[in-house]
């Protein structure tokens, strides 16, 4: 499937977003955005982030067959990389500029996407923090996560532990069962509110590496279809990798680079500065 990329939204406007929205995400560590796309931009770059799914997502056992982490979703990334399509829909200004505005901060580039296929009948999402995986040395990291179709509850759609980021690191923890028992304690413990919701194509969440979030598995009887966009501040420096999961990670998404390096490869483009408003 090919579409002229002319023809696709070209997601540059911005999103109205207040101060207090802002504050609101600086506080909780999490936010949910509605419209951050509309319907029709949606169904427009559906098709092709479904086929990008299609051809390169390579797990191909049935869901009896795998772990806690692989019963989850279908998980493919960086799409940007092979399809046009997808590229434009990954480097949106509108995105860019909403993460940078939450964090306050001057810019932010590109750690990578995803694609997450949540299948009909699929596990939970055990808690964890994602930025346990990556060797960046801030705090201003954001994924972006949106569904591509209706995503009520039972679908799997994102529980938050708000506040939870302001902790930081809180466990040396993979996605895994272990992860699952040992931070839920900790919410149970801290007292955490939780926060989850339904979400319809093209609303977003917007949440901090440290968050501490999970998801249920799907009952929905349909794939619960999200994509997810993954930034950070310009001018980060790599750090140096804390697990080994890291070092993976720095080979795959900064290709070339060393800690202490300023963080920004090939694959960490610049997405948005306030300076190209200026």
């Amino acid at each position: 499937m090919t579409v002229l990329l002319e023809r696709l939204p070209a997601l540059e406007e911005d999103y109205p977003l207040s101060e207090m929205q802002c504050a609101q995400y600086r506080r909780d560590g999490h936010i949910l955005l509605r419209g951050v796309a509309d319907r029709e931009a949606v169904a427009a770059y559906r098709p092709a982030i479904q086929e990008a799914v299609r051809k390169w997502n390579r797990e191909t056992r049935k869901l009896e067959d795998r772990d806690t982490y692989h019963k989850a979703f279908l998980q493919t990334s960086n799409l940007w990389e092979n399809s046009e399509e997808v590229k434009r829909f990954v480097l949106a200004r509108r995105f860019a500029r909403i993460a940078a505005d939450l964090m306050g901060v001057e810019g932010v580039r590109l750690w990578h996407d995803q694609a997450l296929f949540k299948e009909a009948g699929g596990g939970h999402t055990p808690w964890h923090q994602d930025q346990f995986y990556w060797p960046l040395d801030t705090s201003h990291t954001i994924t972006m996560w949106m569904p591509l179709t209706e995503a009520p509850q039972e679908s799997g759609t994102l529980t938050f532990a708000s506040g939870s980021h302001r902790e930081g690191s809180l466990a040396s923890l993979s996605i895994s069962d272990e992860s699952s028992v040992y931070f839920r304690n900790r919410v149970i413990e801290k007292g955490y509110p939780l926060i989850t919701g339904d979400l319809a194509p093209g609303d977003a969440t917007f949440h901090s590496g440290w968050t501490l979030h999970k998801a249920p598995g799907n009952s929905a009887g349909f794939t619960r279809e999200v994509i997810t966009i993954i930034y950070f501040a310009d001018g980060t420096k790599v750090a140096e990798p804390a697990n080994a999961f890291q070092p993976k990670d720095l080979d795959r998404w900064m290709p070339g680079l060393k800690p202490g390096d300023v963080a920004a490869s090939p694959l960490n483009p610049l997405l948005y500065h306030r300076d190209w408003d200026r």
